[in-house]
């Protein structure tokens, strides 16, 4: 990785500190297939569980289970009307996180199981439990349902039309929330007084979230104690608990949530789904072990989808190409229920809407569309990844029509690198940033100037070369719109052997979180990597916690490690002082070792006394055996992290082919733990940004099935998609953790989609196209290209 920051390893005895490049220390087990994935779980006498998912999208439903149950191998079939007639609580609606300024309706929350109405297909209907999973999908299939079909509405603009029908009859305009926010008016006067505005319409498709691993979950209750302990590929498994409790109507002190290891998440595991509470209940039910591994299929009908949401962008500039004004109206499609974010992340999405830019005014709408589709939540990027597109489509047009470059229109818009903390037009408070090195060392790196000239040269001879520019900022550390904790939770314990075991309630499943966080420690406690011990995803060892979604682990959990271990230093300052027969104030810390200042020969290292708090005799007054912290750590606000990707392209009007020729990202996520971490971080979220732009996109036929259902046919990038990437790097620490670190797990996917799709619009000028939605595969490509010929 290119950077201003590059330094030579550590020649020092404590290998792991901050901003070194440390192999993942959990990468041993994943490569070798020692890592123990919910599938893999031993559970003896567990009942395997299948489900039967709706056919159709918009249905009554009759179910009839007698030639399921008479099945030798069956244990239960559990229905809606099961669980209506059992002794236990019926599951209620799943909980969500509406955000501020926004009023939902409880029926429209997701509910566990199907009772006489299906709203979307792949809804759960009935679970079977038998002996082995074969057997139970045997069953499955001899449940007989009777559809009695309805009318179904796929698009949110068809949703909103006077005659459609409604998903649910308790909202019969299909209008699950509306938000606004900025004066409307005072906006349009701006816009007409404007010496240039430009418009766009975009619809980002749905995405279908692809990990690596289908979800799966084991669930057992013990009746001698009522402790329900639910295994689950979840990136929540503290916040998994509580929406258990909330849902079965049980006490979330009797549940037990663990994660074991999981082949990724994206955001798809940060939210609760009906599989979860309906093993958790089945096994309530039976009083013995349920267990369920989902299919790929019913993952794609099942799992939350991303995107799915339609923009109207606009911005005024005036004659020396400042921006003056944005607007973006928006429209949001939740899907056939609310999910867990998904109406909060609709208005907590305008803290970066005006991106890197100081723009003055601005003006957001919201309007939240029920439809008979798999619901919409939280991916990669969340609603930022949309915003930012809009926005950076935008101002290349504006560059366009103002006949400006589109780097010099950027550059003349962004906030002075001496505004921060910068308030925008939105009321987000950007922490710090210096937006402009980013984007010169992109520029540099590409030989921008020579580039374009090369352009001009190559559209002489009829090869149209694209140059996209995506300045991206993203908003991480907290939760949904403050209904969420924004603090995280961490212990840090140094045994008498030495070790130091570092709890802390976020979910690793690919971050690197082993690795980092005992750099964390590492760094604070001079200890060596290969002494400390990370432990995660499981509610029974970690006390609390908030979990991994919106970039936050970094910030939040990093912050409290920090200050975990800081807190042990300073009673392990006190001991020493007390055994050194010194005053607290003259003790000194350093690599590990306490010693008195000016005398470095009367020392103790870290690991002697903690040794010497563990016998607990002859303590300082009022000092507890033991060397251990405890933190909750709340930042003051969001971290900002920025940064710029160039796309460079080739594209071929008569066959609509994209060809990639660069790829430059340079990216400030502040204060780096581990580089070679970061750097995966941003290939990750880079690859699914140009998914998103190029090949992705979930279809619906007009009743509501799902035809991208499978890989068969649905489009993910591959390894010959996703160009060679130049990654670079500026440095601007946050103020608002002791780290000065900010996120990087989205960034990618936030830039990658707006300087692909901006590279392709570029090679296309001399067509003067229209603008374009993604996928932008081959046949939009063409088809952009002929109706502009036309």
């Amino acid at each position: 990785m290119s950077t201003d920051t590059d330094s030579d390893e550590s020649d020092g005895e404590r290998a792991g500190a901050i901003g070194e490049d440390v192999d993942r220390v959990e990468d041993g087990r994943l490569l070798t297939g020692e890592a123990t994935y919910t599938d893999d779980l031993a559970v003896p006498g567990a009942g395997h569980a299948a489900l039967l998912r709706s056919r159709h999208a918009s249905a009554h439903v009759a179910v009839d289970t007698a030639d399921a149950e008479a099945m030798d191998e069956v244990r239960a079939v559990v229905t809606a009307e099961t669980m209506a007639d059992s002794d236990l609580p019926t599951p209620g609606r799943m909980p969500i996180i509406p955000g501020p300024g926004i009023e939902t309706d409880e029926h429209l929350y997701r509910p566990v199981i199907a009772e006489d109405v299906v709203r979307h297909q792949g809804e759960p209907i009935a679970v079977v439990v038998a002996e082995d999973r074969y057997a139970a999908r045997d069953a499955v299939a001899a449940i007989a349902v009777d559809y009695d079909r309805r009318e179904t509405v796929v698009e949110p603009a068809d949703a909103l039309a006077d005659d459609a029908p409604p998903v649910h009859e308790g909202t019969p305009d299909n209008v699950a929330f509306e938000y606004e926010q900025g004066d409307r008016e005072r906006i349009e006067e701006i816009f007409d007084a404007a010496a240039h505005t430009v418009s766009v319409e975009i619809g980002n498709q749905r995405i279908v979230q692809n990990p690596i691993e289908p979800r799966g979950a084991v669930a057992d209750f013990d009746p001698g104690t009522g402790t329900l302990t639910v295994k689950s590929t979840t990136q929540i498994p503290h916040k998994l608990r509580r929406d258990i409790a909330a849902t079965l109507d049980y006490p979330a002190s009797q549940i037990d949530v663990i994660a074991p290891e999981m082949g990724g998440g994206f955001g798809s595991r940060c939210v609760p789904y009906p599989e979860e509470m309906l093993l958790a209940w089945t096994a309530m039910y039976l009083e013995e072990p349920v267990r369920w591994q989902g299919t790929r299929t019913g993952n794609y009908a099942s799992d939350v989808q991303g995107r799915g949401v339609e923009t109207e962008g606009r911005l005024a500039v005036d004659e020396a190409g400042h921006i003056q004004a944005l607007a973006i109206d928006l429209r949001d499609d939740m899907g056939a229920y609310l999910s867990a974010f998904a109406p909060g992340i609709a208005v907590t999405c305008t803290n970066v809407m005006t991106g890197q830019y100081d723009i003055p005014e601005a003006y957001y709408s919201a309007t939240g569309v029920m439809t008979n589709t798999t619901p919409c939540d939280a991916y990669r990027g969340v609603l930022e990844t949309e915003l930012i597109h809009t926005l950076e489509r935008l101002v290349d047009r504006a560059a366009r029509e103002a006949d400006i470059d589109p780097a010099e229109l950027r550059r003349r818009n962004f906030v002075p690198a001496d505004a921060f903390p910068y308030e925008t037009a939105t009321g987000a408070s950007y922490d710090s940033g210096d937006y402009g090195p980013a984007l010169e060392k992109a520029l540099d790196l590409l030989e921008y100037e020579q580039l374009r000239e090369r352009q001009a040269a190559l559209r002489e001879e009829g090869h149209y070369l694209g140059i996209g520019i995506g300045a991206w900022i993203e908003k991480c550390g907290f939760g949904c719109g403050g209904a969420v904790p924004s603090w995280e939770y961490s212990n840090v314990q140094l045994h008498p052997s030495g070790e130091v075991v570092v709890e802390t309630g976020t979910s690793n499943h690919g971050q690197g979180h082993e690795t980092t966080y005992a750099q964390v420690a590492a760094d604070r406690l001079g200890v060596p990597m290969e002494d400390i011990r990370v432990v995660e995803d499981d509610t029974t060892r970690v006390q609390e916690g908030v979990g991994t979604f919106a970039s936050r682990c970094a910030l939040t959990a990093g912050g409290s490690i920090n200050e975990s271990a800081g807190k042990v230093v300073e009673k392990g300052r006190e001991l020493a002082a007390h055994r050194l027969e010194a005053d607290p104030d003259d003790i000194e810390f350093e690599d590990g070792e306490f010693h008195v200042a000016g005398a470095p020969e009367r020392s103790l290292s870290i690991q002697e006394v903690a040794a010497d708090a563990h016998v607990g005799y002859d303590l300082p007054a009022g000092m507890e055996p033991g060397l251990e912290a405890t933190s909750y750590f709340d930042p003051d606000d969001y971290s900002f992290p920025f940064g710029v990707q160039i796309a460079v392209v080739e594209v071929d009007p008569d066959t609509g082919e994209v060809e990639f020729e660069r790829f430059v990202s340079v990216d400030d996520c502040g204060v780096q733990i581990n580089p070679t971490i970061v750097e995966g971080q941003i290939h990750g979220g880079t690859a699914q940004g140009i998914g998103q732009a190029l090949y992705e996109g979930a279809q619906y036929d007009g009743t509501g099935t799902l035809v991208t259902g499978s890989h068969q046919d649905y489009t993910l990038p591959k390894a010959m998609h996703v160009p060679d990437m130049e990654t670079a790097e500026t440095v601007t620490p946050s103020p608002r953790n002791p780290l000065g670190v900010k996120g990087v797990g989205e960034s990618g996917a936030v830039g990658g989609l707006a300087a692909t799709v901006n590279a392709v619009h570029d090679a296309l000028a001399p067509f003067d196209v229209d603008p374009m939605t993604p996928p932008l595969d081959e046949e939009t490509v063409w088809a952009a290209v002929r109706d502009a010929r036309e």
